[in-house]
């Protein structure tokens, strides 16, 4: 039995799937803690494993981003984000860079410091670290202590070439081109970002670690023994770093098949017995707050899709959309998505990995809207899998999306069967008896990925 620490972010959509593989670990016999900030004591709860308070960012989203307390600056940034993916595709991702240094090396002497004391408290064998959580991976490499990657989103996020960089999708779904001048200064931003952060990752580890060796470029900095991809082993991915086992989950969603509560279950009956067909449409924790875009999705499905109805997850935008509420539309500030996905007949969102991998799970068909950060590599993917169909939410109309949607509800995706069967032979479980075999050998003996 290995004792492990598990290290998230505060983002709910980190910190959710990685509880589940903490708690696939446990169950396959380690002693686990999750390492998190308070607000997420519950996720350790619900997995049966030990919790750890440790914060590692002053940016946080504990469910709907809006609605999570944030210090003046970190909200005023939030909202330049949104306001960016009005503009499309580049102008949000180059907002994103433009925020990465707060957001993603916050405080890393502290870090390092709380890093070194919850070893000397647990003495944990090796640690679990979400790919995202910069400065815990620094601290955790100048300390020399072992651990695992655990990669939340696209595989991309993890630059493995030369001419890959954090930031930049490594594909485009055929919907969103944009203009080479678009792509060039997309290119230099995050080549920028990526020398700014190597040079403080030199300096920080020549500082505090001189006998270690140096991290090298900041955003490949991971495990030298394996990375958990949150992803289905597709092909044509981005090559993962060499020396590393690549572990394709698939997904990350718990392994006992979610209940509907007596609300929800009343809900979805409502809706099934209105009319043939239920759509689900959620754009995620941050994205709910795009309440025009979610307008006009619903709008489209209700007048292009006669036999459908919608639940549509509002985020704190559910009093701006409450004059959509009727029979045929249920609006919540959030629902229970992986429960709905058993009672639905098509998804619309945003492109977010969550979404993406837990559609394929359910075998639910997906128009996917990309706003940001990987969706856009996201989205290629599922379209090029045959599981999805891809529209930009930059430009898109009702009648385009209830086009789509009607598609979606009277013939899925091809590809979405056989991906669907792929991914659900996958997941936490099979993550962690991989990763298990990988960290108890040392790496000595390979595991097919």
């Amino acid at each position: 039995m290995a004792r492990i620490v598990v290290v998230s972010p505060p983002f709910q959509s980190h910190a959710r799937p990685l509880s589940v593989l903490a708690g696939a670990l446990r169950r396959a016999g380690d002693e686990v803690h999750f390492a998190c900030a308070p607000a997420f004591e519950e996720l350790a709860r619900d997995a049966d494993i030990g919790f750890v308070p440790l914060t590692v960012t002053r940016n946080a989203n504990t469910g709907i981003a809006e609605r999570t307390e944030q210090d003046t600056a970190e909200a005023a940034r939030l909202t330049e984000f949104l306001d960016a993916t009005r503009a499309g595709a580049v102008p949000a991702l180059l907002a994103q860079a433009r925020h990465r240094r707060a957001d993603m090396l916050a405080d890393p002497e502290r870090i390092l410091a709380d890093l070194r004391n919850l070893q000397d408290r647990l003495r944990p064998d090796w640690y679990l670290v979400d790919q995202l959580n910069y400065p815990v991976t620094l601290a955790l490499h100048c300390l020399g202590l072992s651990y695992a990657s655990y990669c939340p989103g696209h595989p991309g996020y993890l630059p493995s070439g030369p001419d890959a960089f954090f930031g930049e999708p490594s594909a485009w779904p055929a919907a969103i081109r944009p203009r080479p001048a678009e792509r060039a200064a997309l290119r230099t931003a995050v080549r920028a970002n990526d020398a700014a952060f190597t040079s403080l990752f030199a300096d920080f580890a020549a500082l505090h670690a001189p006998h270690r060796p140096p991290p090298g470029r900041a955003f490949a900095l991971t495990s030298p023994h394996a990375v958990v991809y949150c992803y289905p082993p597709l092909g044509g991915l981005p090559v993962p770093p060499e020396g590393r086992e690549a572990l394709y989950a698939g997904h990350c969603a718990a392994p006992d098949a979610p209940v509907l509560d007596p609300y929800w279950r009343g809900e979805a009956d409502r809706l099934r017995a209105t009319a043939g067909k239920v759509v689900l449409v959620a754009f995620g924790t941050f994205l709910s707050a795009r309440d025009d875009v979610l307008r006009t999705v619903a709008r489209g499905v209700l007048e292009r899709c006669p036999d459908a109805t919608v639940v549509l997850a509002a985020g704190d935008r559910t009093a701006a959309l409450a004059d959509l509420a009727g029979p045929r539309v249920c609006v919540a500030a959030s629902v229970p998505q992986r429960a709905l996905l058993a009672e639905v007949d098509a998804m619309v969102h945003h492109g977010g990995n969550n979404s993406f991998t837990e559609c394929l799970a359910a075998g639910v068909p997906a128009l996917v809207l990309p706003f940001s950060s990987d969706q856009f590599a996201v989205a290629h993917d599922a379209e090029r899998a045959g599981a999805a169909v891809v529209l930009d939410p930059a430009a898109v109309t009702g009648r385009q999306i209830g086009d789509a949607v009607a598609g979606l509800l009277t013939a899925p995706p091809p590809g979405l069967g056989q991906l669907s069967a792929r991914v659900r032979e996958r997941g936490p479980d099979w993550a962690a008896a991989r990763l298990r075999a990988v960290m108890a050998a040392g790496q000595e003996r390979p595991v097919a990925p």
